[in-house]
């Protein structure tokens, strides 16, 4: 069996790509070819990273970046090139850029389409796209969704209801080794204080600029530390300083892949605040958990984000965009060092269950083999 995923970018920065990688990547252990193709996101030319024996990243050139889609004439004649050298092409959306080269490649063979989200912001090239995106959905022999949620609640698949396959996404084991330098800076920070973290691009439907407000009604003994960089940046340093929380809420940027472990070590609670159907599942809250910490995320209508956060048993869900029921929600947790050991007990046991790397291949792989055995 041969399976060539096309989607997103490389290197992995998270989302989308990382679901690839990390299927790629579980599906190679047990021997089975799954290549990643995607666009080099890092620099305008191509480049090829055999990752072990059985997986391969061809990361291709672009020519241009319009409104979150990588342009890429590479990407389409690397797909014409190899594409008959797999039994299925795994296709993850949404990306226009990879449906188009999926379309003018002139594959002929079997296609699984894996719905991560539907465009919601980019409603322009929703506009252009829609045709192409009509025809992946019948050309694909399944559409797999992340949660029962997002498969109940997205439009675009409801007429494809007999192709419809839940697939939640898991990630791999976490790396549990701390740096002590980056762990000496967080309880710099925090004084003593318990640490709510919350890890992302500062962009629109994150949802900071409403866990920065909530920061007002959180007990004395509560800090907030926000990890990521993105566009709004200078926006909430802003608001962080209007509101007098300099003290409280702060922001650190990009945070590097080996100080990941030390973040989510220290914190006490994971906060995820967004606001829009963009966030379909909220991985960064996966991670989270299989560090047993509890949850405050929101409850975004037609999103899988407050399924994966499990009322009452990883964590609380809350309204988007209400500040002082965020803060409510955390202080109510962290005020209770019983509740507190409660739900980040209950959330590592709810990813141990759900939500790994091996439970994820382990259902994809029945999936492969019907696709494979299907002779429509």
């Amino acid at each position: 069996m041969k399976i060539l995923h096309i989607g997103k970018f490389y290197p992995v920065y998270g989302g989308v790509e990382k679901v690839m990688y990390d299927l790629c990547d579980g599906l190679s252990k047990q021997g089975i070819q799954s290549d990643f193709l995607g666009v080099n996101a890092d620099a305008k030319s191509t480049n090829i990273v055999k990752i072990n024996e059985y997986f391969t990243v061809y990361a291709m050139s672009y020519i241009k970046k319009v409104a979150s889609t990588y342009l890429s004439m590479s990407m389409i004649g690397q797909l014409k090139k190899i594409k008959n050298n797999y039994d299925i092409i795994h296709i993850h959306h949404p990306d226009p850029m990879a449906c188009l080269a999926l379309y003018l490649s002139g594959y002929k063979g079997k296609i699984i389409c894996h719905w991560h989200s539907d465009i919601v912001k980019q409603k322009t090239i929703l506009k252009f796209y829609k045709p192409l995106q009509t025809w992946l959905l019948k050309r694909s022999q399944f559409i797999i969704g992340t949660s029962p949620t997002y498969l109940a609640y997205s439009p675009y698949i409801q007429p494809y209801k007999n192709k419809l396959r839940l697939v939640p996404i898991g990630i791999p084991p976490v790396n549990q080794d701390s740096d002590f330098a980056t762990i000496e800076k967080i309880r710099a920070l925090a004084s003593g204080r318990k640490i709510v973290y919350s890890l992302g691009r500062l962009i629109y439907y994150k949802g900071y600029q409403y866990l920065i407000d909530a920061a007002k009604y959180l007990n004395d003994d509560i800090c907030v530390i926000i990890g990521g960089k993105g566009p709004l940046k200078v926006e909430f340093e802003q608001k962080i300083e209007q509101l007098g929380l300099r003290d409280k809420v702060f922001l650190m940027g990009r945070i590097e892949d080996e100080e990941m472990a030390s973040y989510f070590s220290s914190c006490d609670l994971f906060c995820l605040p967004s606001t829009e159907r963009s966030e379909a599942f909220g991985i960064v809250q996966v991670e989270a958990m299989a560090y047993g910490k509890p949850i405050v995320a929101t409850r975004i209508e037609g999103s899988g984000v407050s399924w994966v956060n499990e009322e009452n048993v990883s964590g609380l869900n809350v309204a988007t965009e209400d500040p002082k029921e965020l803060a409510e929600k955390i202080n109510t947790i962290l005020a209770s060092p019983t509740l507190t050991h409660q739900l980040g007990n209950g959330a590592l046991k709810r990813y141990e269950g759900h939500f790994t790397q091996e439970k994820m291949v382990e259902l994809m792989l029945p999936l492969y083999k019907e696709v494979l055995n299907d002779n429509k």
